[in-house]
């Protein structure tokens, strides 16, 4: 059986606290919602903490970290409350989000739409998604290159993977994984892809993923067994919430053995404002924890097989 399994995660957009700090608070959230579902397995990613491990391309990106300390008391909350509340869900599913996601969309689709309903917050991600997709001054090549050096030493040590994306860091993943399977060729396979309020699903970032102007197998990776994608109720990020209409070719193709839709409530709030893009209350949620636990006891020798496949709807 395969043994020492590795989590490596990858965050999205806007500047992170500093990786250690970062990382603690990602992996405490991670551990609490795992701890509800099986506590034999936290324990087990308590005492190997080498198990999970952070990606930190924001510093190189934006040259700043985010105070910590300003998201703690969120963080705290989120992982005291194992599941949204009847308001939470409400408000994430309200008239008012449903609306702007339609006019998000409608953009997606028609961009010259995007000057006329662009607030800052808007015109700050499609800069950083720009800079990105220019490779301005290699700083694409820098990130990829960030995420490529622990995926190449989990394959040379016989590590299975497990690789979590959130928001632009699936992103980040999914083109790493095209240019190691189709331009370098290398053996680096991961074994369960987990993308979270993924923006994979907008025509605006298919148009420039790596491969995209590629035809059939080679437009998509080929080293990737089973890819999960979560997204929340109310995201304006993941506007495409089932992005097995987008890539279940590769299932078609040979190229996955499975893909999975989930959606879920994220009931992280800062500042008594909901965030259902968080990347705290994706990581405590259920779906989350069913997904990594069931990965876990399948890969880890002395972990029983015995743990329910996550749910499929909405929790």
């Amino acid at each position: 059986m395969l043994t020492d399994p590795l989590i490596i995660y990858v965050p999205g957009l806007k500047p992170k606290p500093e990786p250690e700090k970062h990382r603690r608070e990602l992996l405490r959230c991670l551990l609490a919602g795992v701890q509800r579902i099986d506590a034999d397995v936290a324990e087990h990613l308590r005492q190997r903490p080498h198990s999970f491990d952070l990606v930190a391309w924001t510093y190189d990106f934006y040259g700043e970290h985010h105070d910590i300390e300003q998201d703690r008391a969120a963080i705290d909350a989120v992982i005291d409350q194992p599941a949204a509340n009847r308001e939470e869900r409400a408000e994430a599913a309200s008239l008012r989000r449903r609306l702007l996601r339609a006019v998000y969309r409608a953009a997606d689709h028609l961009p010259f739409l995007i000057p006329h309903f662009a607030d800052q917050n808007i015109e700050i991600q499609l800069r950083d998604l720009r800079r990105y997709a220019r490779n301005d001054y290699d700083i694409a090549d820098v990130i990829r290159r960030m995420l490529k050096i622990p995926l190449r030493a989990a394959a040379s040590a016989g590590r299975p993977v497990l690789l979590i994306g959130h928001s632009m860091g699936s992103v980040i993943a999914y083109d790493s994984l095209w240019q190691l399977s189709r331009q370098s060729a290398e053996f680096v396979h991961v074994d369960l892809f987990m993308s979270m309020g993924s923006p994979l699903g907008q025509r605006y970032i298919q148009s420039r993923l790596l491969g995209s102007g590629s035809q059939g197998e080679l437009r998509y990776p080929e080293n990737i067994r089973r890819w999960v994608n979560v997204a929340a109720v109310g995201e304006l990020t993941a506007l495409d919430m089932q992005l097995a209409n987008d890539f279940g070719e590769m299932t078609d193709l040979g190229l996955l053995e499975a893909f999975e839709d989930h959606q879920i409530y994220n009931n992280f709030r800062l500042n008594g404002e909901l965030n259902v893009h968080a990347e705290y209350g994706y990581l405590v949620s259920e779906v989350t924890a069913r997904t990594v636990v069931g990965w876990l006891r399948g890969a880890q020798v002395g972990l029983d097989d015995n743990i329910d496949p996550p749910v499929s709807g909405p929790s």
